[in-house]
């Protein structure tokens, strides 16, 4: 099984692209165009040093990933039977499997970009050999609430996202044994509730495309499941506030080709070779017997999907806020059965976070509840 990955934010340097620009110069063209600057430009020369701000890196990234594409095509390679990116190479790989087209996927990178270049409170770090579940614990029991799991990378190297002071204080918790813990040069805590405000916007702006069926699957971070037509505009958007399930969508394509009797080709299309890495460690830390787990875990979620549930990651969790949502709109007032506070007020539609937990901002609290605690007044 060929699968193909487009790498994310991070994986940009100056000279991406030497070789695709003139080559492809029509996609170049259009690039130009709706940007209003020379891609061109941008990637070999940077100037102005704004290859490393987001609002210009996610464009970027998209451009060279698609050339990149197009360039391995002429030379030959096998079209994927699966695909996948990593967060902004999520885009890449809808407009490979004809979700969208190139100009839209640019449209919808370029704003995407500004939207979270907006989001400058916060920070991010790398935690090397420390599980989901320990680093979870750590930040719980030390008061660190405003710290997120923002990309599971490997099952030993996960990213937190959060504000930046608290960012800072975690260093402390990881520097035991074999834990690393490793600050992250980024302009704001991706992939996490510091996100929320881009999150509601680009929710907006996703509803001016229309989406196709994917003629190729492909796998989304929120979910580390197949994309679905119906779904691809909510994913995205929960993306910004969603964790990067990336290693266990690498596991669910070997758990896949496993069962299939088959082997998984990864193959990164792209500047760098990041994901070629992640996707190395991954398979030398995941037996055989954790990927018949993942199986058959996958189809007995399945089978107990019930029809009325929009794909997801977890079902219970879509189920939650489809219901709320249906029932309460924005500006709800509702009590937290946790706390004494008086009645708060909804500020968004409610979404399921990192993949599991049901939850709606409060407007006033500038914070998540989980819709389990909450009382509509």
């Amino acid at each position: 099984m060929n699968i193909t990955m487009f790498p994310g934010q991070g994986s940009q340097y100056k000279g991406m692209g030497l070789d695709l620009f003139d080559r492809y110069q029509d996609l170049t063209d259009m690039a130009d165009a709706i940007l209003g600057y020379s891609i061109k430009a941008l990637c070999l020369e940077d100037k102005r040093d704004e290859l490393s701000r987001t609002q210009f890196t996610q464009p970027a990234l998209y451009v060279v990933n698609a050339l990149s594409y197009a360039a391995k095509l002429d030379e030959g390679m096998v079209p994927p039977d699966y695909l996948l990116g990593h967060s902004l190479g999520e885009f890449n790989a809808l407009t490979v499997a004809g979700c969208i087209d190139f100009e839209t996927g640019l449209r919808l990178v370029q704003k995407r970009g500004e939207l979270m270049s907006r989001a400058t409170d916060g920070a991010m770090a790398a935690v090397l050999n420390a599980s989901k579940e320990e680093i979870e614990s750590r930040l719980r029991d030390n008061g660190l609430n405003n710290v997120f799991l923002a990309n599971y990378n490997t099952p030993s190297q996960i990213v937190l996202s959060g504000a930046r002071e608290e960012i800072g204080k975690a260093e402390k918790l990881f520097q035991e044994g074999k834990m690393r813990y490793y600050p992250l040069a980024t302009s704001g805590a991706f992939h996490s509730v510091f996100m929320t405000e881009a999150m509601t916007q680009f929710r907006d702006h996703l509803k001016l495309y229309t989406f196709s069926e994917p003629r190729v699957p492909v796998i989304a971070n929120v979910t580390a499941l197949p994309h679905t037509a119906d779904a691809i505009q909510a994913r995205l958007a929960d993306h910004l506030v969603s964790t990067v399930r990336w290693f266990e969508s690498v596991q669910y394509l070997m758990a896949l080709t496993l069962t299939q009797g088959q082997t998984a080709n990864f193959e990164e299309v792209g500047p760098g070779d990041v994901l070629t890495k992640l996707v190395y460690t991954i398979k030398a830390q995941t037996s055989e017997e954790a990927l018949r787990q993942i199986a058959a875990r996958d189809t007995a979620d399945v089978q107990a999907e019930p029809a009325a549930v929009e794909p997801g990651v977890s079902h219970s969790a879509a189920a939650k806020v489809a219901a709320w949502n249906k029932q309460y709109p924005v500006g709800t007032r509702a009590k937290s059965t946790l706390t004494d506070d008086g009645p708060l007020e909804t500020r968004t539609e409610a979404v399921v976070l990192f993949g599991h937990r049901a939850a709606v901002y409060m407007k006033g609290f500038n914070g998540y509840f989980d819709l389990d605690e909450l009382s509509p007044v």
